[in-house]
């Protein structure tokens, strides 16, 4: 099993996972040819994807989707809630999950976790192929003891570390902004991603991606610093994820 990222912040996010056999998009928020686009530097075309996953409706997650799954015909898979909200129009391939059940794609058995945010039925992605596990967890204002139990034992881990505390208060961000992506439906600080990882089982973890690191309220050195901590002695592979870039493929 395989990662990579198109680009992952505020202006647009998308994950690739890959067996060889069945490639899945998680989320898809950057217009139809910018996912070409980015798909092609991980030498991959749209046709390539066997689905697509939504997490939830905001539009850094879900811009390009109705376009993408229209013109190539893929299915779709959202909850009931994050359908009613995106009111996506007629869709091809449709399948609406519940976010308590599990469901399978290929090999893939994907594991739906719903997390504390502030959109209409968000749900993240625990992905188990065989004895391995790789979770994506980004978009949650704060670690609830289910997410927790959800994502502390992954072999991969795809991580919100979304802003700075410092950088969030002395920023430009209008109050009410700040109150949101600070809340508790909001997303994860560099702290609270810390927090996770203080709890995580690290002997099984062996690839740490920091994502959704905010332009304007973070940094990936203050992300690093940040959980540097909870990784002491760790021997996995850490990895930022770019706005622009994403990252390359990465084994898990």
């Amino acid at each position: 099993m395989r990662i990579a990222s198109l680009g992952s912040g505020s202006h647009g996010n998308g994950t690739v996972i890959d067996d060889g056999d069945t490639r899945l998009l998680i989320d898809a928020g950057f217009s139809l040819k910018e996912i070409t686009r980015r798909l092609k530097r991980i030498d991959l075309t749209p046709a390539d994807i066997t689905a697509v996953l939504v997490t939830h409706e905001h539009a850094d997650h879900s811009h390009g989707v109705g376009p993408l799954v229209r013109k190539f015909k893929l299915p779709m898979y959202m909850t009931h809630g994050t359908h009613r909200a995106l009111s996506p129009g007629l869709l091809p391939s449709l399948r609406l999950i519940n976010p308590h059940q599990t469901f399978q794609i290929g090999k893939f058995v994907v594991e739906p976790v719903i997390v504390p945010h502030d959109a209409r039925e968000p749900c993240q992605f625990v992905f188990h192929h065989g004895d391995d596990s790789l979770g994506v967890l980004t978009d949650l204002g704060h670690i609830s003891s289910f997410v927790m139990d959800r994502f502390g034992a992954c072999d991969g881990l795809l991580l919100e570390c979304n802003h700075d505390l410092e950088m969030l208060r002395a920023g430009p961000y209008p109050g009410r902004l700040k109150r949101r992506v600070g809340g508790e439906l909001g997303h994860l600080n560099n702290q609270q991603a810390a927090g996770l990882l203080n709890k995580a089982d690290l002997n099984r973890l062996r690839l740490l991606v920091l994502s959704h690191l905010s332009e304007v309220n973070n940094r990936p050195d203050l992300a690093r610093d940040a959980v540097t901590p909870a990784l002491a002695g760790w021997q996995g592979q850490l990895v930022t994820a770019a706005q622009d870039q994403g990252f390359s493929w990465r084994e898990v």
